[in-house]
């Protein structure tokens, strides 16, 4: 398979070194990073040096590369990018999307499949989650500092077959990757952790050990999460009993001085992943009439913040 690897950041810099090292250039599978600027021109150089918790390795695409035309038409596509970022991004990769690429998203929120749909037009999109925390430390160099570092990706529709390929070769690649049959669900129970841990990391500028050790910010952070599960009731979304406790417990996981990443953004005066997240609760609230107090308080807040 061709594999285009979308934005090698963070996230695409874990999961694309890793495919890359295990298929090197001439391999089975062609490994394709989609990146741009000193990152590429790094790449291209030295390779993309990760260093992670479950090793470290140096990495060289068989392509990096910022044009898609460059690319050509590739079998997979796994997009890395932001929230903000991703119109724009698919936009710039419809010459690789091909009437049968697979697409994967792996961003925040609970609608990006929608959202490449509506902006690539070709492709049959997937969606995705990843549970990691991970950043550029210089060009070319990636380090991931938490998570468990899964991957769970699926088609909203249910369907596995088609797609046990692909999960065949992230697992030979060393990644923790799993199809599911219910993605909508997996994808929800991953926001209503990470939509509320980024929204009181980033109010307040604490870590994420700190949110859990203090009583009011761990009020909060409960609060955000009833909200989600109210409206993910709504949805008919089917997220399990205990939910809330269960994503308490997922960010306990997280070493205790973890920075989430729209906190990272906010302290650089960075775009965030607002709307993405705590944006899209509160438009969704309204529209079907779900009260979503305490998202439209922080909301409002980082809105002060980031503008």
């Amino acid at each position: 398979m061709r594999v285009a690897i979308v934005g090698i950041g963070g996230v695409g810099g874990y999961y694309g070194g890793k495919l890359a090292h295990r298929f090197p250039p001439g391999s089975e599978h062609e490994i394709l990073f989609f990146c741009r600027g000193a990152h590429m021109e790094a790449i291209r150089r030295d390779g993309l040096k990760l260093s992670a918790k479950d090793g470290d390795l140096v990495a060289h695409p068989a392509m990096a590369t910022d044009s898609a035309s460059e690319m050509g038409v590739v079998d997979v596509a796994l997009f890395a990018v932001k929230g903000y970022s991703q119109p724009e991004v698919a936009r710039t990769m419809r010459p690789a999307i091909g009437p049968s690429t697979v697409v994967i998203p792996l961003g925040n929120g609970v609608e990006n499949d929608e959202i490449l749909k509506s902006e690539i037009g070709s492709g049959r999109v997937l969606n995705g989650a990843v549970y990691i925390s991970t950043h550029i430390e210089a060009p070319g160099v990636v380090e991931q500092t938490g998570g468990s570092r899964k991957l769970i990706f699926g088609s909203p529709g249910g369907e596995t077959d088609p797609y046990l390929p692909i999960e065949q070769m992230l697992q030979a690649a060393g990644i923790d990757a799993e199809l599911s049959s219910n993605i909508v669900r997996d994808i929800w129970s991953k926001f209503i952790f990470i939509d509320a841990i980024s929204g009181v990391t980033s109010l307040h500028g604490v870590t994420i050990g700190t949110v859990l050790a203090t009583p009011e910010l761990r009020e909060q952070l409960v609060g955000l999460m009833r909200e989600v599960e109210s409206l993910s009731e709504r949805l008919s979304v089917g997220l399990p009993p205990g939910i809330v406790d269960q994503a308490v417990e997922r960010a306990g996981m997280f070493p205790p001085d973890t920075k989430t990443s729209m906190q990272l953004d906010v302290e650089k005066g960075n775009a965030t992943e607002l709307d993405t997240m705590l944006g899209y609760v509160v438009r969704k609230g309204k529209e079907l009439d779900v009260p979503t107090p305490v998202h439209v308080e922080l909301y409002e807040a980082l809105l002060g913040k980031t503008r």
